[in-house]
């Protein structure tokens, strides 16, 4: 399942295609981890990133813009933080 994320994450023209590949189960984290990302990964992981263009592409109303972010910074790879 990891390559298989990783292989999706890579294959994908923008972060926006990841919103549609739901065992990806890709999100926005909030809190201390605001404007980072995560995806789940198999034996209890999560890769964790953010995006890489600067400045970071946003919407009207000041949210990421998905659509928009055509390269990723991988940040860490953790266990899973909901088990």
């Amino acid at each position: 399942m990891v390559r298989a994320r990783l292989d999706e994450l890579a294959d994908a023209e923008t972060l926006g295609v990841m919103r549609y590949i739901p065992q990806a189960l890709c999100h926005e984290l909030k809190g201390n981890r605001a404007g980072q990302f995560a995806v789940k990964l198999d034996k209890g992981y999560r890769m964790i990133f953010e995006a890489a263009e600067e400045p970071v592409p946003l919407k009207p109303d000041g949210g990421l813009d998905w659509t928009q972010v055509t390269a990723v910074r991988i940040i860490e790879l953790a266990e899973d933080y909901h088990d």
